[in-house]
């Protein structure tokens, strides 16, 4: 049966992801704070075990969610990294240097305002938390916007974002590895080698280099290196071009987004954002934790996408996106202190106790509701100005 033309219009909005993520965080926190929270918390912590002749993994829901399915996730990241860097918006150098001095300031700013909060505390080591930009979100809350915002700013904040997803991704490796397993680590280099060599001969179909990625998760989980990461790795063996010239890159990235959007990201939310409202009080948003989170997703995000961008453009080293202003600017600085599900990600990577987890909740929660807000109220100016200088630049002159 057809859908209506609204709703699937509705469906088919680049915002629509952006709503459905919301939409599983709402869902979470009412849960969470309702008389099925002890189901909730049991489901979560309910161990689930994939075993064969007695050996193999055992882990909770929770970290099959946030370490299978989410690896996912990753070599959809990577999919898009590779295609980028390959035949995209990051192939010519000169296109990156402004989004990309804006991402290492919305990364470096971020973090420095939480240490600021959380400097000798056992909580400094969430630091790279207010450092992530939810891609899904920023864009969602852009595509609200419209076409009353240029098309260059897209391609701004989506270059800021995709170069934010790589800091991300080697701020994970480096600073949120666990103690390391040398034997695993080498065998991993086993079937990333074979994935290597299928990569460079072309070959079209995938399903082999799947397997080994397969492989590569379950030993690179086990030596301590977190294992999302074999989601990027694997996906920068898949060839662009095979020896058919048909794109294997392409067709899975196609095949699958929509999973990702519409199941594993908001699976991953309704997991992870169940933030306990019970006995909470202001006093608690002032903790060091959330308050460096929240202030360094506002205000870091702000300064560090904004200030590195205005000096490259005051020192002539770049030139703001074309059709674009400053309030336009400032209005993407602020989408992209919308951190959410990179941010709640390298949360569950930096604390175990449930009191400090539902304190990094609060803490990106309000952080990212309040930087959308801004941002789309920003860019909702910026284009009513815009619009308003275009009409008085056609009146005729009396």
């Amino acid at each position: 049966m057809a859908l209506p033309d609204f709703l699937e219009r509705f469906f088919k909005h680049e915002a629509f992801g952006g709503i459905l993520l919301m939409a599983a965080a709402v869902a979470a926190m009412i849960v969470a704070n309702s008389a099925l929270a002890p189901v909730y918390n049991d489901i979560l912590g309910e161990y689930v075990a994939v075993t064969y002749g007695g050996e193999g993994l055992k882990k909770p829901l929770i970290l099959w969610i946030n370490d299978g399915l989410m690896a996912i996730f990753f070599f959809l990241i990577g999919l898009e990294l590779k295609a980028e860097l390959m035949e995209g918006k990051l192939k010519n150098p000169r296109d990156v240097v402004l989004p990309g001095m804006a991402a290492l300031g919305g990364m470096l700013v971020p973090a420095l305002v939480f240490a600021c909060f959380n400097w000798g505390l056992p909580s400094i080591n969430g630091w790279a938390i207010p450092a992530a930009t939810d891609i899904a979100f920023a864009l969602g809350l852009l595509a609200l916007v419209g076409s009353r915002a240029p098309s260059s700013l897209k391609v701004f904040l989506l270059t800021l974002a995709i170069l934010d997803d790589m800091g991300a991704i080697i701020i994970i490796a480096l600073f949120y590895t666990a103690e390391l397993n040398i034997t695993y680590l080498v065998w991993a280099m086993l079937p990333l080698a074979a994935m290597i060599a299928l990569n460079l001969r072309g070959t079209h179909r995938q399903g082999a280099t799947l397997l080994l990625g397969i492989v590569l998760w379950f030993l690179v989980l086990r030596s301590g290196v977190h294992a999302t990461l074999a989601g990027v790795v694997t996906a920068f063996c898949i060839p662009l071009v095979d020896r058919w010239d048909k794109s294997p890159l392409h067709a899975w990235e196609h095949a699958i987004s929509p999973w990702s959007t519409y199941v594993i990201i908001p699976i991953f939310a309704f997991a992870n954002a169940g933030v306990v409202l019970a006995g909470m009080s202001v006093a608690d948003l002032l903790q060091p934790l959330p308050m460096g989170i929240a202030l360094g997703l506002i205000l870091g995000k702000q300064i560090g996408v904004f200030g590195l961008t205005f000096l490259m453009v005051k020192f002539g080293m770049a030139r703001l996106p074309h059709g674009a202003n400053w309030l336009h600017i400032y209005g993407v600085a602020c989408l992209a202190g919308v951190g959410f599900t990179m941010s709640l990600f390298i949360g569950g990577l930096s604390f175990e106790d449930p009191a400090m987890i539902n304190q990094v909740r609060m803490g990106v929660l309000s952080g990212s509701i309040i930087s959308g807000i801004l941002g789309y109220v920003a860019l909702m100016l910026a284009a009513s100005r815009s619009r308003a200088e275009d009409q008085l630049v056609a009146q005729p002159a009396e």
